[in-house]
């Protein structure tokens, strides 16, 4: 099993410079090989990136000398990239490979392991030495490679490591998980985890930073400086949000090993510019992720309830459907005389979390039949406990 550490650095300047060199190199050569390649493919050639790979060499040394002051990865990596990037295309899975921007895209270049070493606190890095990591490296096995990123002027390193698989552990218990906006995740257990919107908390101080930023002359120093806390402030959002959702993740897969959750649209729903923003800083999609990888390494597994099945509108207990229920209803009211929940309200978060519990057990066949009814939470691209 492959395994990243993302660990910061402390470059001196002249390291810092030597990154931003292999960073625009690996850059440039990857916009001259897609150049190259949709040039071919015009003319009707089959281009593959080892016949880029060749002829970039052939006219390297005349054309391209300023290449060669950095590790010679920089220059051969996004070759390999660039054919898997097309790969993917070809089937269906990605978008067609476009240029990359020097202001706009993340400034990054890969090392392959012969071309690096680990040590304590620090890695040693080609016609550069070493380079001071802010911890040691977690994880022990083979190092199988590395890739330097820049973001909000600070330099990582994602050292990819193999270790060996660990052994599933079979843990009978399940548990049904529905997300939405006003609560990041409603447990069917009864448990809330609320949504911390740490992307609505910052938005005045990004707005001013945002001001004094366009405010500034361009080319300037202070603009510099503006552009460099915007970039701050943007970083510790992220960095908040991954921090709950990496410990949430970790806490479900390690006590379940069946986790239900609905397969929604996210897509659609990021579409929809009311809540676009709101969807956005939850991050429902990063959340699944998270939890399909540590559930399989973990010895779980993830069961996608279908996007239109109606669990917010539907009870648990008997399978009576509240078709006209709204977002504004937050408490859900069975209607069914013969149902034990009649004359008692529920959380809607709850009822929908056991309704996909159900479901989802429905599905591996561990229950014969799980409750059901008309209707979908999807109206209009919006699950119903959007709000």
């Amino acid at each position: 099993m492959i395994r990243a550490h993302k660990i910061r650095l402390h470059p001196t300047p002249e390291q810092s410079e030597y990154f931003a060199k292999a960073a625009g190199t690996s850059r440039f050569v990857w916009n001259w090989a897609l150049a190259e390649w949709n040039r071919q493919h015009e003319a009707g050639e089959k281009p593959t990136a080892l016949k880029l790979k060749k002829q970039f060499n052939a006219i390297r040394r005349m054309h391209f000398p300023w290449t060669w002051q950095v590790t010679k990865n920089a220059s051969d990596q996004p070759f390999l990239d660039l054919g898997k990037a097309f790969t993917a295309f070809f089937e269906g899975k990605a978008k067609h490979p476009t240029f990359k921007s020097k202001k706009q895209s993340k400034p990054s270049f890969y090392l392959a392991n012969d071309q690096l070493e680990v040590g304590d606190h620090r890695i040693w890095i080609p016609k550069l030495g070493w380079v001071n990591l802010a911890e040691n490296l977690r994880f022990e096995g083979k190092v199988t490679g590395a890739r330097l990123t820049r973001q909000a002027e600070w330099w990582f390193v994602s050292l990819q490591v193999e270790i060996p698989d660990p052994i599933a552990v079979k843990k009978p218990a399940a548990v049904g998980i529905d997300v939405g906006l006003n609560r990041l995740a409603t447990l069917s257990t009864g448990e809330h985890v609320e949504n911390q919107a740490f992307l609505k908390t910052a938005l005045k101080k990004l707005r001013q930073a945002n001001k004094r930023l366009h405010r500034r002359k361009l080319g300037s120093k202070n603009r510099e400086k503006a552009r460099r806390k915007v970039a701050r402030l943007h970083y510790r959002i992220s960095c908040l949000r991954q921090d709950v959702l990496q410990k949430l993740t970790t806490r479900l897969t390690d006590s379940y090993g069946i986790i239900g959750v609905e397969d929604l649209h996210l897509k659609g729903l990021l579409k929809n510019r009311r809540l676009a923003r709101s969807f956005a800083d939850a991050s429902l999609g990063t959340l699944r992720r998270l939890l399909e990888a540590k559930a399989a390494q973990r010895g779980g597994e993830v069961i996608k309830v279908d996007r239109f099945f109606p669990s917010s509108k539907t009870c648990h207990c008997c399978g009576w459907t509240w078709k006209g229920m709204t977002l504004k209803d937050r408490l859900f009211v069975c209607q069914n005389p013969a149902c034990p929940y009649e004359q008692f309200g529920q959380d809607r978060d709850h009822n929908a979390s056991q309704n996909v519990l159900q479901e989802a057990l429905r599905l591996i066949g561990c229950i014969d039949q799980a409750v059901s009814g008309t209707g979908s939470d999807e109206d209009a691209n919006l699950p119903a406990d959007a709000g």
